[in-house]
């Protein structure tokens, strides 16, 4: 027993990449439950994200993070801190590309592969090739030949995050290189977020996935109360940052339309998360400039790193 418990091993494996190659697809598909939104639009992960995988001999703790891009506002500029300092941080770095965009791209190791996310002292890197099952099976294998030689790689593992293929090789990749230690959460943990994130985050994708444009990106949300009442419903009240009245107005509808739509998608999803009745608020309110507002981003949780 001792010796097993010796060779148990544990670490960190940060995912970063681009916005959209499926870094949140990956965790999810990997934990086999919704630790991360999801949406086709770019930037949905603000946060980093930790989803936790617990076997019997080992302990990954997956960091998902901002797709990288050059920052437009500040807030953008703290998310690719979140990004950096997940890559410093991690025993393994998992960077993600997408087969079909990169297909017929000049590539070059620093376009590809910026120096602040590059790898330190003894930590490992992946170069996870996702979407694969968008290809034909010889394109795969000349996108590999070709992205071999871009960067010291310590594996080159192809998946499809979506369909879940090679998802066991990539697992047993990581856990070869993950160090002897014992594990950073319990067994049963699967993140580190509360279930007022959570909730957040539901609506929040629901909000990407209700609204065009500029909304989402300048929308934020924040449960402000999370409680048990004598109904035995859980009532959660949440409140909707934008930074415009006008921006108010399209969130909220003509007469609350849109705003019980949001509401309603939303409640039945966290019903669904949570196991449990739920009786949902939602407020909508303005905070000019909310992005580029070190204070307010500070009371938002949007702190750097």
């Amino acid at each position: 027993m001792d010796e097993i418990k010796k060779e148990f091993r544990s670490g960190f494996v940060a995912i970063i990449g681009s916005p959209n190659v499926g870094k949140s697809t990956l965790l999810n598909s990997i934990l086999k439950q919704r630790i991360s939104i999801v949406t086709p639009k770019a930037q949905t992960t603000r946060d980093k994200i930790i989803g936790i995988l617990t076997q019997d001999n080992y302990q990954i703790v997956f960091v998902d993070t901002p797709g990288i891009i050059k920052p437009k506002y500040l807030l953008q500029d703290v998310m690719m801190t979140y990004s950096t300092s997940a890559a410093r941080d991690a025993d393994i770095t998992l960077y993600m590309v997408d087969a079909k965009d990169i297909q017929n791209e000049i590539i070059n190791s620093e376009k590809m592969f910026p120096m602040k996310m590059r790898p330190v002292s003894n930590q490992k890197l992946f170069l996870i090739i996702n979407k694969i099952d968008l290809l034909k099976k010889e394109d795969v294998l000349l996108l590999i030949q070709k992205l071999k030689d871009v960067f010291n790689w310590d594996e080159i593992v192809p998946i499809s995050a979506i369909k879940k293929y090679n998802l066991d090789e990539l697992i047993k990749g990581i856990v070869k290189y993950l160090p002897i230690h014992p594990a950073y959460y319990g067994e049963e943990q699967v993140s580190d977020k509360t279930e007022k994130f959570f909730v957040s985050e539901i609506i929040r994708e629901n909000i990407f996935q209700l609204y065009s444009d500029e909304i989402p990106y300048s929308t934020t949300v924040v449960t402000t109360e999370f409680k048990e009442r004598k109904s035995k419903k859980f009532y959660i009240s949440a409140e909707i940052f934008v930074e415009r009245t006008s921006q108010k107005g399209i969130i909220i509808g003509k007469n609350g339309a849109k705003l019980k739509i949001l509401g309603e998608r939303s409640r039945i999803q966290i019903e669904g998360f949570l196991q449990h009745a739920v009786f949902l608020e939602l407020f909508v309110k303005v905070r000019e400039q909310w992005r580029d507002n070190k204070d307010w981003l500070n009371r938002l949780g949007y702190s750097r790193e």
